[in-house]
């Protein structure tokens, strides 16, 4: 489950919630793929990461 950052102010980063999913699920697979030596050093999960990541507006999720 997903408890930091919270679901109701993440949702508020983007458009809507199809958005929001696919965002961190892309973000999460270019963690796994390019950084691997992050997720064994910070023990953290790549959704959590990604999630994380979106809500400290490091990533920008935008429309294509």
């Amino acid at each position: 489950m997903l408890v930091d950052p919270p679901i109701d102010k993440l949702i508020n980063k983007t458009e809507c919630r199809y958005m929001l999913v696919c965002g961190i699920s892309k973000r999460a697979r270019q963690i796994l793929q390019h950084e691997s030596d992050m997720l064994a050093a910070t023990k953290q999960k790549p959704i959590s990461i990604a999630a994380k990541e979106i809500y400290d507006e490091k990533i920008i999720i935008t429309k294509d």
